[in-house]
Order: structure tokens, then sequence, then C-alpha cells
């Protein structure tokens, strides 16, 4: 999977780096003070990740828990996420990654007890609050590599200790295997990201199939995991309607809509320079052809009147598949 690994000399000894050199016995290591010195400090095409990958293993420095932007998550509740990796193995047309960063590489970040710490004081800091969120998966998927990375123990003690925070694990991944020989909390979830499945095929490539996320869902919900979904992005096409009625019909032959924590609806949106990053790697994708415009946070996407009406329609279809309304809500939208 990867040409080089870069790994900082001040977590040598970090256990949780050495679980991650024992999994590639075989590709060369090479010694270096600080991920950020060589990281992204040459650009590297995103689309370069097909063939050629690296892995830095490094301290994370600065705000390891940051506050989340609005229409993050449900209303009402304190939202924040925790960095502990970048960047992702699979590769999406709208993924804004590829305009984030300078390199498609991968960084794993082992100071988990340090991140941990510190989501323990912002529990503390918003003890007002009845429950805490805490979101992985911002910079990277939470699951796809965690038989190797193996941190999630940690955050389930933390959660243990903390009944007030709830922690949500973003994913696309079936690599479900390190959560499983976990016990199920009350306040840890775990999110997939789904799309109609012509959607998946088009745009989401070397990604698990909609089959084998459905059901990775369903063998987390069985074993007493709470699951969530996330709707994201929806990209607007003259079968919209037919396609997600379709979609909830095959998320609903696997789990209860009861059993569903929460739907997070959004449709396909990018940063400036995402978007030119977007039209540069992806010139034949089906999405060039979309009339989007700069939105009100900067974002290029559908217009207002146009995702308002396709975010609406989607919900009444989570709805009449018997989710109840107060668990759907809007990603990204004021």
């Amino acid at each position: 999977m990867f040409e080089c690994l870069f790994l900082e000399e001040r977590v040598k000894e970090n256990k949780y780096a050495m679980r991650i050199l024992e999994a590639f016995p075989d590709v060369p290591v090479r010694d270096i003070r600080k991920v950020e010195d060589v990281f992204g400090r040459v650009k590297k095409p995103y689309l370069q990740k097909r063939t050629n990958l690296n892995l830095f293993i490094g301290r994370k420095e600065g705000n390891l828990v940051k506050e989340a932007p609005d229409a993050y998550g449900l209303d009402g509740e304190p939202h924040f996420y925790f960095i502990h990796a970048y960047n992702c193995i699979y590769e999406c047309e709208y993924c804004y990654l590829q305009g984030y960063f300078n390199s498609p590489d991968l960084v794993f970040y082992v100071n988990h007890e340090e991140i941990v710490a510190e989501m323990h004081q912002t529990v503390k800091d918003n003890s007002d609050a009845k429950r805490v969120w805490f979101h992985a998966g911002e910079f990277s998927d939470s699951l796809a590599l965690s038989h190797i990375t193996k941190e999630w123990q940690i955050y389930w003690d933390f959660l243990e200790s903390n009944p007030a925070a709830m922690m949500e694990l973003r994913t696309k991944s079936v690599n479900i295997k390190s959560i499983l020989q976990l016990k199920p909390l009350d306040n840890a979830v775990v999110s997939f990201s789904l799309s109609p499945g012509e959607a998946l095929k088009s745009y989401d490539h070397k990604t698990p199939s909609l089959k084998g996320r459905l059901k990775a869902l369903a063998s987390l919900a069985n074993s007493g995991f709470k699951v969530a979904l996330h709707l994201d992005p929806i990209i607007d096409t003259e079968t919209l309607d037919r396609d997600y009625r379709l979609l909830l019909q095959q998320i609903t032959q696997v789990v209860k809509p009861d059993q569903i924590e929460y739907i997070s609806l959004g449709v396909v949106r990018f940063t400036k320079d995402d978007y030119q990053q977007f039209k540069k790697n992806y010139p034949a994708s089906k999405m060039q052809a979309a009339e989007f415009v700069t939105s009100f946070d900067n974002k290029v996407r559908y217009s207002r009147p146009h995702r308002l009406n396709i975010l609406n329609r989607v919900r009444d279809i989570c709805l009449d598949a018997g989710v109840d309304d107060s668990n759907v809500y809007l990603c990204m939208e004021n």
C-alpha cells in the first residue's frame, strides 16, 4: 500500500506507532524530525495517490480538539471534532481533501492520550451542556485502516468515564472488526456515508459497495452498536426521488428505522480551491454539467432554492420510510 513510511523520531517508542510499523515490515522507514517538515512541503497531485502513496507517523500539536462548524450535527448541543489522521485511502470525485492539503499522502497521529486529555477538558469546559459531541473522520476515514492503528479502545475508555460525552465515528468503510471487538456504548455512534448505488459507481472510486456498507451497518446495529447515516453528498439527477426511495428501502431492509440514531442530509459542495481541483482531476465527471453557484458560506454548490428543494424531497422520503422527523437534520445549512 505504501512506498515509504516517514516516522517522527519522538514517537519511535509510542505503542501505536510500533503497531503501525509492525503492519508494514517490508516498507522502508525514513526518520524525520516532524511530519510538517516533509508532508505537503512540495505539491503532490491528488491523483498521484493511485500509484504513489506514503504514510507519515507522528505527534499532533496545537489544538487537538476543535469546535465544529454550524449545522455540523444535531441542533442544541455543542459539537467538536478531533484530529488523529489526515487523508484517506479512498478516492471520491467530490472529496474536499483534494484541495485541502498539498499531498494525498496519509498521516497518522499517535498521541491519542493527549487527544483524550483534551477531550476530558472539553467536557469540563462545557459542563452546562447535557451532551458534548466529538466527531472523528473530519480529515480521514475513521475505520478504513483501524485494524492497523487499533486506537479506539482508549476512546471507548474515555466514553465510559464520561457519560455526558458522545462520539461519532464517520466512515465509508466495511472494516468494522476493530469496533466489534469493543462493547456497545450508549454514547458511541458509528455513522455510514451512503449514496444510491449508481452514484457510488460514478463518483466513489475504490470505496466499498453499497451492499457491503449496508452489511456492515446491519452487523453493527444487530450487535448492539448505535448507528447513524449521512446521505451526503446528494447529487441531483433526473431520477433522484426514485433513487433515494430505493436507497431507503434497502436501508430499512437491514436495519429498522428506530435503530437509526439520526440521518444527516447534505448536497454536494466544494470550497473554491476544491472545486478547481475537482474540475482538473475529473474533467469527464457528470458533475461538471451541474449549475453550481457560490453560496452564503463561500461554498460552491447548488443555489439555495434548488438545494433546499432537493433536501426537503429526500427528507420526506426518509420520513415516509419511518424515520422520525426529529432525527433528520440538514448538514451545513443555516
